[in-house]
């Protein structure tokens, strides 16, 4: 986990003018990055915190396709084959993959029948997910405690470590000649006559004719300055890791109540997977209907909270507009750093007790929380807006950015560049909320 008292890496003076200016330097905004200085196009990532500062080291690490929404499961598939071969592509080991493989688990007909709707997506995307008997649900997940009636295999799934892969991208891509600045929020787009023109900072401009905003849990806010409604609402996903025990090489898990992955370190990656936490802002009551499939969708793991602390993305009071020339949230708040829920903390001692004895055994080491952007369908934005000209989304990740982060990086390079995709990115433009589209949620 990184966080604003990580020492700042990257320090590069802002340059007078790129091809295109990136605002975020996440796993998604350090993938495009790297992917566009690939394809000859200077670029300048900026940062207002740190590197992987928020979500992209916070997360479970899993470079996950099984239970992927239909439309997204193409791009990350696209993903997982980029992270198979980032390390040798980089020199960067911290990038190494793991195929460890992803099981779900089913306790009762209803979630093995989830499964089952499910796989048929797998089989029309020849993506290698089998359906697992009791038996070979115990199999695949010895050591974890349940009264298995089924479940769910991807072998070619797996993970990598988040707190090192993120900055480790963003080391090639600097060594591909991108300029990195952390410590240096973006307070506005600069748009001209109806097209992008640059990006203002707080250490002065930069000019652009093609801005990419990759800015996780802010975007919105960002976005609502510069004109454009943006709907997304973030949720706090609380996680933790145990002390090293000795290796089970276990694939990444997924059992009712219980998360769980191998960690490099020797321990494991240890979350409930069915809370996640939102912090009533206005927000929330002026998107409430376009968020509502989703809330019926998910509403066992939605618990709302009164209001964000101070600072947040939607924070009570805070500024909603602002100048080039005035202090933003984005610099009164470098990092997002929420405290772990101790209500999670609770309900996972319970569950590795009773799941996995041998984990609770060794003990939680540490935990910690983030704070994930989710649109009204878990889908991301990954397009050009229609206008301004020359402005690009690729946020909403929704849980999923980190294994899909690379393919959804490749994508909006070329994306930005005029390239072809090779996807069909309709589900994923920035109007789908307004142009009277049905809103379908994904999984999530």
């Amino acid at each position: 986990m990184i966080s604003e008292a990580t020492p700042v890496v990257h320090a590069d003076p802002l340059p007078d003018a790129v091809d295109v200016a990136v605002i975020g330097a996440g796993i998604i905004g350090t993938a495009t990055s790297w992917f566009l200085a690939q394809r000859g196009a200077k670029v300048a990532l900026i940062e207002k915190g740190r590197v992987a500062g928020e979500q992209s080291s916070r997360n479970w690490g899993w470079v996950r396709q099984q239970g992927r929404d239909r439309d997204e499961l193409p791009i990350m598939m696209e993903s997982n084959r980029i992270w198979r071969s980032l390390a040798k592509h980089t020199g960067e080991k911290d990038l190494a993959f793991t195929g460890a493989g992803l099981v779900y688990l089913a306790e009762n007909q209803q979630g093995l029948a989830r499964f089952e709707d499910w796989h048929d997506v797998a089989r029309e995307h020849q993506l290698d997910t089998r359906m697992l008997s009791p038996e070979e649900a115990r199999e695949a997940a010895p050591g974890v405690e349940g009264r298995w009636i089924g479940g769910m295999l991807t072998p070619s799934d797996g993970r990598a470590e988040p707190s090192v892969a993120v900055p480790a991208l963003a080391r090639a891509a600097k060594r591909l000649g991108v300029s990195i600045t952390e410590n240096c929020a973006v307070r506005t787009v600069d748009i001209q006559n109806g097209s992008v023109r640059g990006v203002h900072t707080e250490s002065g401009p930069v000019r652009a004719d093609r801005v990419v905003l990759s800015g996780g849990a802010w975007s919105t806010y960002f976005a609502r300055n510069a004109g454009l409604d943006l709907p997304q609402l973030i949720v706090r996903s609380s996680v933790g890791r145990t002390h090293p025990v000795p290796d089970r090489r276990l694939p990444n898990i997924s059992a009712p109540g219980l998360a769980m992955n191998g960690r490099a370190d020797g321990g494991y990656t240890v979350t409930t997977g069915d809370v996640v936490e939102h912090y009533l802002c206005a927000r929330s009551f002026r998107d409430l209907p376009k968020f509502l499939p989703l809330l019926k969708k998910s509403a066992r793991e939605l618990k709302l909270r009164p209001k964000p602390p101070a600072g947040y993305p939607g924070a009570w009071g805070a500024k909603t507009r602002w100048s080039p020339e005035e202090v933003t949230p984005f610099e009164r708040l470098r990092v997002l750093n929420p405290p772990p829920s101790d209500g999670v903390r609770r309900r996972l001692a319970k569950r590795l007790l009773e799941r996995a004895p041998w984990l609770d055994e060794v003990g939680v080491a540490e935990m910690w929380a983030g704070m994930i952007d989710v649109t009204p369908d878990a889908v991301p934005y990954i397009c050009e807006v229609p206008s301004p000209a020359g402005l690009f989304i690729g946020t909403g990740m929704s849980g999923h950015g980190f294994g899909i982060g690379p393919g959804a990086g490749r994508v909006l390079a070329d994306l930005v560049l005029g390239r072809p995709t090779g996807f069909d990115l309709s589900r994923f433009r920035f109007e789908r909320f307004a142009d009277g589209s049905p809103i379908v949620p994904g999984p999530y």
